[in-house]
């Protein structure tokens, strides 16, 4: 994928404004509100894998609406004393898959819960989901959420989404292996839009890590980008198409440029110059809004995979000087 977006000096002053309705703050209130009207619940099974340097557990709690959330929480074994922790969000149309596939924050030292996505796994190979949206129905979907609910904030699927990604923090903050006041979001596309909700929606959160982040700027990326997950916002509004304002009305409801603006905790960003999935002026756009220190790791030859491995690197090193600070 060539270069198609703007050139990287003027991505680093790219600062749009933001369409944010007046209610954004209420209706997030009231949204998280509803949601802490059902206890958490959390149930930790453990789980049979032979795995020397860990423990593992089955996890699940309620999200939004009472819904039981599923994931995974690895804890480094023999660990003295609460520990950081991370909280790992999925990249679209994935699932938590196998536990064994997220043991590098534990191999460094903190607790990791990994959160399923509601509704998503059913097409992922190698991470199947465990964790139906009963909104949308009964089982995990194969790709196509984004457009669920889209004419009403109230029913977007987003705000299930966000709600549980929120819920997990909790989740987090109150188990004992767990330093409450230690608690990273992380997460790459639709995991790194989901992180960049949860660090604005819930305080305490130490720090977030956003690679490549989606759902962000909605309004630019369905204007510039020709891939998928954008482009089934586009074929709705080709299909329905006296609804755009109604579509854009609700997005901006969950748009990650507006999480971005409220953002406050310390923030290590990544982004792909050749990314035609998540454009980099919509990285940069969530970036520049970002209140928090903040840094971002640009990998200029790169599609939607960015850093990859070596962006794992860069966190695993970021983390450890935060967090020894």
């Amino acid at each position: 994928m060539p270069l198609f977006d703007l050139p990287l000096e003027q991505l680093r002053d790219y600062l749009p404004e933001r369409d944010e309705p007046a209610d954004f703050d209420a209706f997030w209130a009231r949204t998280l509100a509803e949601a802490a009207e059902h206890d958490l619940a959390p149930v930790f099974t453990p789980y049979d894998l032979p795995m020397a340097g860990v423990d593992i557990y089955d996890t699940s709690f309620a999200g939004w609406g009472g819904d039981r959330i599923n994931g995974w929480l690895i804890v480094p074994r023999g660990a003295s004393g609460p520990l950081p922790a991370v909280v790992q969000y999925i990249g679209y149309s994935g699932g938590r898959g196998l536990p064994h596939s997220f043991l590098t924050w534990p191999s460094a030292g903190y607790v990791t819960l990994v959160v399923d996505t509601r509704g998503q796994g059913a097409a992922s190979l190698n991470h199947p989901g465990a964790t139906p949206d009963p909104h949308t129905g009964e089982a995990p979907h194969a790709p196509g959420m984004m457009t669920r609910g889209i004419l009403d904030p109230d029913t977007y699927y987003y705000r299930r989404v966000f709600t549980d990604a929120v819920r997990a923090i909790e989740v987090a903050a109150g188990h004992p292996a767990v330093d409450p006041d230690a608690i990273v979001v992380a997460g790459g596309s639709q995991g790194g839009g989901i992180a960049q909700a949860a660090a604005a929606l819930r305080p305490g959160v130490k720090a977030a890590l956003i690679d490549v982040p989606y759902l962000t700027h909605f309004r630019r990326a369905v204007e510039i980008t020709g891939s998928d997950p954008y482009q089934e916002i586009v074929r709705f509004l080709a299909g329905l198409r006296g609804t755009a304002d109604q579509v854009f009305r609700t997005l901006s409801y969950f748009d990650g440029v507006n999480f971005a603006a409220r953002g406050q905790v310390p923030a290590l960003y990544s982004v792909a110059l050749m990314d035609d999935i998540c454009p980099p002026s919509t990285v940069f756009a969530a970036y520049n809004h970002w209140q928090g220190p903040k840094e971002i790791t640009v990998w200029p030859w790169n599609n939607h995979e960015g850093g990859g491995p070596y962006q794992v690197e860069e966190q695993v090193r970021y983390l450890a000087k935060l967090l020894s600070a």
